[in-house]
């Protein structure tokens, strides 16, 4: 057995003399496997932050699939603060809120139904009339071709090359294939349609019981404020949709004088067409607004066709930079470069959905926003008028005086002495 010292260490154990012994290890450290464990809140922690990416990209992936609807409820509800101050009025004398809003909701549905009923007629004449008489198009341009360019086509010959063509067959089963993407999207835009309508229903009809329902999870203080950015999105709102009528109004009676003096067939119903298209569908529009009045002119003359596609063109120029901005800056009260802004990215967000509710959007956030904003009483200074007092600095006439002699001095270059240089 090997001898202990005093303290009951081995001798085996104890340091050579000279030298220091190594230190204890101490009582309150454990061994290595309880040092080197893992912190009680780590675990915690990593499922946590597991569980919040999960949700993360659970959120993201419903938003994506409901987007769609999400875009529906969006105009919906600004369809619903269009006919607000209608169904209101007739709320007030006593009619049920239902009751009025179904009835808006019917005339509506009479005047568009109305619209394209007589539109589909005059289409379905024109395509019959233009079925009829394509024979003598086709040898018209014929004529032109064997005339112009001393060749000898022959109509029979055409027709004959067009049936026999793989071209044709390519294009009949393309076509066939593709009937039942086009019903498939008939359908879809139906359904959108109804959506659409029965959700700003249920908006404009509820109104009341909607505005009560978000304002009692809410304190007083910000009821009123919700109250108040209600009413001035109604305001907005009938606005923007009293201006573009007004512009519909406004580009339906200048096409309508020119498709009269051209002698176009059907001139007051393309003019509405025009007028309608061209302001409530946003984007393309403008080109489907046009189009139409070019088919039919064509059927009449093409040259009458290329009057009518100068007159659209210039005219929405004249429209984009002269009736928009001053007509919106009045109804909607926003400045026509803040309303070109809003559109663009309405655009850019939304696409055509954004760009038709771009401008009374940000009209409404701008009226609610202004009444938290501090404003000064602006110094009576020349500069902010944008000129100056008169006296104050030299006149136009005196600025151009010395430009034109400046610029005749450095033109004539330094005066020379007699003896060279100077």
């Amino acid at each position: 057995m090997a001898p202990t010292d005093e303290t009951g260490q081995s001798a085996r154990n104890a340091s050579p003399p000279g030298m220091t012994p190594p230190p204890e290890p101490s009582p309150h450290q454990g061994d290595a496997g309880h040092a080197a464990r893992m912190p009680r809140w780590l675990p915690r922690a990593m499922v946590l932050a597991l569980a919040l990416i999960g949700a993360f990209q659970l959120g993201t992936w419903a938003f994506h699939q409901l987007i769609g609807l999400l875009l529906n409820i969006l105009i919906a509800f600004f369809l619903a603060l269009a006919i607000e101050p209608a169904v209101s009025r007739m709320a007030a004398r006593g009619m049920r809120r239902g009751l009025a809003t179904f009835l808006v909701f019917f005339g509506l549905l009479i005047a568009v139904a109305g619209f394209f009923t007589l539109l589909g007629s005059m289409l379905a004449g024109q395509i019959i009339k233009m079925i009829e008489g394509f024979p003598e198009y086709l040898d018209s341009v014929i004529h032109w071709v064997n005339t112009t360019f001393h060749t000898e086509l022959r109509r029979v010959d055409i027709q004959e090359g067009l049936l026999h063509s793989n071209w044709l067959k390519k294009y009949a089963q393309n076509s066939a294939a593709g009937v039942l993407d086009v019903s498939t999207q008939v359908l879809g835009g139906l359904f959108q349609l109804l959506t659409i309508a029965l959700f700003s229903f249920y908006f404009a009809a509820d109104g009341p019981r909607l505005r009560r329902a978000l304002c009692s999870v809410l304190p007083p203080a910000r009821q009123a404020e919700v109250l108040r950015a209600w009413e001035i999105a109604v305001d907005k709102t009938g606005g923007y949709l009293y201006s573009r009528g007004l512009m519909a109004l406004i580009s339906g009676v200048a096409h309508y004088v020119l498709l009269q003096a051209l002698g176009i067939p059907y001139a007051p119903v393309l003019a509405v067409w025009v007028g309608v298209v061209s302001q409530f569908i946003p984007t393309i529009g403008t080109y489907l607004a046009g189009a139409l009045p070019m088919l039919i002119a064509f059927t009449v003359s093409p040259l009458y066709a290329l009057w009518v596609l100068l007159f659209v063109v210039v005219y929405q120029q004249f429209e984009n930079y002269m009736v928009q901005p001053k007509l919106t800056s009045k109804t909607v009260d926003i400045h026509p470069a803040v309303a070109f802004g809003s559109v663009i990215a309405g655009t850019a967000l939304l696409g055509a959905i954004g760009a038709l509710i771009s401008i009374p959007a940000v009209a409404t956030l701008q009226a609610f926003l202004g009444a938290y904003v501090k404003r000064y009483a602006v110094m009576d200074d020349p500069r902010v008028h944008g000129h100056r007092e008169r006296g104050e600095g030299p006149g136009p006439l005196t600025r151009a005086r010395g430009l034109w002699t400046r610029g005749r001095d450095r033109t004539r270059g330094p005066r020379q002495g007699p003896g060279g240089s100077g």
